[in-house]
């Protein structure tokens, strides 16, 4: 069992979670396009909610979230292939949920990789409509929204 810690990221972290984009199985294929050439930024860090969960004995990477602040949206949510189905993402949503709470938001929008929809809604999402396709995503993707 891992012993997770969530903690604020920071700009020296910038590398560490734009290569944990890059590593991401669920963006192989026809996804790629997503995260083709994306790199997160320290601007981003400094602008955004960006929290990352570490293995609390050695401090490696198990996945991390950027919260947009306003309007409220979950912009990235990304979690290492080797942590699936370990509760990470889980820990990471219910985190990002109380810093919304402690916020004063009321609701956190999230367009979704299509994929990812299932894991959002188990953990308490609910569908809202559909992002039509886009230059980087010429596929329609879930729209989804938690209440705070």
């Amino acid at each position: 069992m891992i012993e997770t810690t969530i903690r604020p990221a920071d700009a020296t972290d910038a590398d560490r979670l734009t290569a944990l984009i890059h590593a991401s199985g669920a963006y192989r294929g026809a996804y790629y396009a997503m995260i083709d050439g994306y790199r997160l930024t320290p601007d981003y860090i400094a602008r955004h909610l960006v929290r990352m969960a570490v293995d609390a004995a050695d401090d490696r990477l198990l996945g991390f979230y950027g919260l947009i602040r306003e309007p409220a949206e979950l912009d990235l949510m990304f979690v290492a292939d080797e942590a699936q189905g370990l509760g990470v993402g889980r820990q990471l949503i219910a985190d990002m949920l109380d810093r919304a709470r402690e916020a004063g938001t009321t609701s956190v929008k999230v367009v979704s990789h299509p994929p990812a929809e299932r894991f959002y809604l188990r953990v308490g999402a609910v569908r809202t409509g559909t992002r039509p396709p886009q230059a980087r995503t010429p596929w329609e993707q879930p729209e989804l929204r938690f209440a705070v």
